[in-house]
Formats: structure tokens, sequence, C-alpha cells
């Protein structure tokens, strides 16, 4: 018999691990809803239509295809000739579905499907798994959390202004320390692929200055040159990866450079607004930069992007999002903008775990455990159930077994108060273990109830 085990870049999750990844998911969602946004679900797999084309030619391998079944299968093998297709051709004749890659694509095929129960602007959140077939790392998982946020149907810079406001407010309730909103303009990549000369690169430039903190500087060139740009081109590009220093310098050097660019300039006037604001307005927890390297990969932005960084963590970005104008475009309903973010709930327990700066979780797990002498049982649940409804956490051990046994369960799940019921002539007396500090006190109902309200 093989050993059990679960795929690459899956996990299982521990009581204490699901106790810090709900206290993650609550506190993102509480501040959701205090900015407005308001929860739907979408189903774990989308028609492969609906994902593929919408994440770039990298995002695209990295969907999970879900075969045909039965009958569809069999007919679809039947058709398949390997030697005339390529291998995304036999993908898409024998899977029709897909596990979702994110949660954006599919709020936008919601909206349309949706839209005439909507009310514009929409303002959505939603936490649920996501499932990418990528090479699992440290940070990086095969599936994993993502909780969205988006605002549809409203143009409006004041609403990058808000999602910056939110992440201020997540990670400040979470307490993690050097957090860091770093933002951009596609307009702007958009403008820097124009004066090039070669805007139909624009994807190409945006996928590998994506990838500069993770390869550096030659090697984002050396793929853009093995891309197609001219050494002119490159040239062009090569000193925009530099630009660094106050946000108002890298504005009036962008003006100089975009100065041939409308676009270009209309992505310099956007971050203009944001900045000026922050500026007037600062942030109670995080800072916000400028950073000229920041692309995100995904081509459905064409606006302000965002990526959130810890200072020194390990684990990449722990939140990004960005403006898309046209999202909706793709399934029929043009001219709709939206903006969205989103958090990664597993790489914001990584840093959390690694500042330790998780609350203690004693007072919402067990505070008492009931021995069970075997006497009278009845009692003993009737007991339990009436601290239980008083608000104290608390469980009768099921079986009557040795006391060493029951007393290396509560030591096990930390419980810190046992407590020893007795029985003389219908009479009887409680008796309530500290299990850090060994005192035991014999106390009536009502002080137990009393004493464990802490």
């Amino acid at each position: 018999m093989s050993k059990p085990s679960i795929p690459k870049g899956t996990r299982d999750f521990s009581p204490e691990e699901m106790l810090r990844r709900n206290y993650i998911f609550d506190v993102i969602k509480k501040a959701f809803i205090s900015h407005g946004f308001n929860q739907i679900e979408t189903p774990s797999m989308e028609n492969l239509s609906t994902l593929t084309g919408k994440y770039g030619e990298e995002g695209d391998r990295l969907i999970f295809k879900v075969l045909n079944r039965g009958d569809k299968f069999l007919k679809s093998l039947k058709n398949l000739n390997s030697e005339e297709n390529s291998q995304g051709q036999m993908e898409h004749q024998l899977c029709a579905e897909g596990l979702r890659y994110d949660l954006t694509v599919p709020f936008a095929r919601y909206v349309v499907q949706h839209q005439n129960e909507i009310n514009f602007p929409f303002k959505r959140f939603q936490i649920q798994p996501v499932w990418r077939a990528d090479r699992p790392q440290k940070g990086r998982y095969r599936e994993f959390y993502q909780c969205d946020a988006d605002i549809i149907g409203s143009n409006s810079l004041t609403n990058e202004i808000s999602f910056i406001q939110l992440i201020d407010s997540v990670f400040k309730s979470f307490g993690i320390k050097g957090v860091a909103v770093k933002v951009n303009n596609r307009k702007i990549l958009s403008g820097i692929a124009e004066i090039t000369g070669q805007p139909e690169k624009i994807i190409d430039i945006t996928v590998a200055i994506d990838k500069l903190d993770k390869i550096g500087v030659d090697l984002v060139l050396e793929e853009l040159s093995n891309k197609g740009l001219t050494e002119e081109s490159i040239s062009i590009i090569k000193p925009l990866l530099d630009i660094k220093g106050d946000y108002i310098l890298i504005i009036s050097s962008l003006k100089n450079i975009l100065k041939d660019s409308m676009i270009g300039l209309k992505g310099v006037e956007e971050l203009e607004f944001v900045f000026n604001y922050f500026k007037s307005n600062p942030l109670d927890f995080v800072s916000v930069q400028l950073d000229m390297t920041l692309a995100r990969g995904l081509n459905y932005y064409t606006g302000a992007i965002f990526e959130v960084i810890v200072d020194q963590a390990k684990v990449g970005s722990v939140s990004g999002g960005g403006r898309y104008d046209d999202l909706t475009g793709i399934f029929g309903l043009k001219d709709v903008s939206g903006i969205g973010i989103s958090f990664g709930a597993d790489r914001i327990y990584d840093v959390m775990l690694d500042q330790d700066v998780f609350p203690d979780f004693s007072d919402i797990s067990t505070q008492l455990l009931v021995i069970n002498n075997g006497e009278d049982v009845n009692e003993l649940l009737r007991l339990s159930n009436l601290i239980r409804s008083k608000g104290v956490i608390t469980e009768l051990y099921p079986d009557n077994v040795k006391l060493k046994k029951q007393m290396k369960y509560a030591n096990g799940n930390k419980i810190p108060y046992v407590l020893f019921v007795t029985e003389e002539n219908s009479i009887y007396s409680y008796e309530l273990k500290n299990m850090i500090s060994g005192e035991q006190i014999i106390l009536d109902v009502d002080s137990i109830i009393e004493k464990l309200n802490f």
C-alpha cells in the first residue's frame, strides 16, 4: 500500500493553522464590508473559453484544464489527430472547462451575465480558492486563496485612492511591519512602447519588465531583444528601468520622456493625481511608492497598477491589482471601467508567522474540559451545556477512561481548565483545576462561569 500524500503545491491545515487563516479572512472581510463591498461567489470551474486569452501566454499555460468526461471525452479522443494539432489545440479538444486562475475574470463574466440585476457602480468582494499549474516553492502554491474586491462601472480616480486606503487599513489591522504599496500606470508602459516605435510589442515589454526584480536588468534587456525589439527601442527603455528618487522628480522626467505620447502623458496625469492626494493626506501605516519597473503581466490592466510588498519578506507581493477599462468587453459588455485588488492570504500568513504578529487565540479555543467520571453522564452533559450557554467554550470528555488519559488530552489541546464533578447523596460538588498553575479550588457553578468568562 502506497504512503498517503497530497499533490505538490497543496496543503493540509491543522486546527491551529485554521485559527490563523480564519483570522486573516475575517480582518480582510471586515475591511471590505466597512468600505461598502458586497460578497459574491463564483464556481470553482469555468468554461475554458472564459479563462483563456485573459492572462497572457504565460498565464494561459498555468490554467488547470479539466478533462472531458464520459461520451464527450471518447468523442473528443476519436476526433483527435495529434499529428495535425498543436498541444494547445489538443487541450481545447479534450478539455472544455478549467479551474479558475483568479477571481477577476470570473467576476467579469458574472457582471456580464447578471448585468440586468446589478446597480452600477457595483462593489463586490470574493474570498475563494484559485488554482495555478505553477512550480511550487516557498510562497507559491498551486492551490491558494485570494481575497478580491472590485469596483466596476466607474472610471473615477477616487477609486484608486480608496483602494490604497483600504490596503492601509488591512495591513494596519494585521500589524505587519515594513509594508509598501508600489504604484505605476499601464498607460505609461503603453506610452513607452509607443515612443520606441514598436507599440505592438507592449505585451512583450510588460512581461519582461515585470520580471525585473527576479532576473535583473541585463536579463530583462536580453528577453526584450529575444522578443524582437530593436537596439534603438531597448536603448529608450533601459534608462526608464533606472528612474528612482522623489515622485515629483520621476513625474517631471516622465513628462519629458513621454512628451510625444498622448497615452503616456495621460498615465502620468493619473499618477500625479493619486500621489498629490497622498502628499497632502499621508497614510497611517503603509508607504506609497512610485515604481516605474512595476508592470504586472496580466493583459487586462489598462491604468493604475498596484503591488504590495513587505520589507525583507521572501514571499513576493502580498497584494496587487489595478485598473481595467474594458475587461467585460471580452464577454460582450463594452466600455465598462473597473478597478480591483487582491490580497494573497497564504503569503500574508507566512509574513505574519515570520513577524510573530498573530494574536493569542486562547479565548476562542476550548476553555474548560469536564472530566468524565462515568457516574452520571446525563448530569455531566447538562452541566457542560449550561456552562457553554453562558459563553464559556466547554467540552465534555466523551469516554469514561483513566484520568491520566483525559488530563493528557487537556494538555495536548492546551485547555487551561478542567472540572471534576463528584456526587454524594444526590449533592454535586465541583472542583476546578488550573492546568497551568496546578491550583485546584472548589466552587459553585455560578462562580466557575464568572471565573472563566475572562
